[in-house]
């Protein structure tokens, strides 16, 4: 049995779509979600680079 909460992060190569569908096939339901800018230095200064998405994924509790 799996971890009951864990982090998915949406991955570069994926849309967040694909993220919920690889949740489901490990048996995780989404339960929250957040988002943080990434940033990284050009030229000595910040700047944006992407945004960082995670869902919270709670184990699926079968009814069987």
């Amino acid at each position: 049995m799996g971890k009951k909460q864990i982090w998915y992060e949406v991955e570069e190569n994926e849309t967040i779509d694909q993220c919920l569908a690889r949740m489901r096939k490990d048996g995780y339901i989404a339960m929250g979600r957040k988002e943080e800018p990434v940033f990284h230095l050009v030229n000595g200064e910040p700047t944006y680079l992407r945004q960082k998405i995670q869902f919270k994924g709670m184990l699926c509790q079968d009814s069987e």
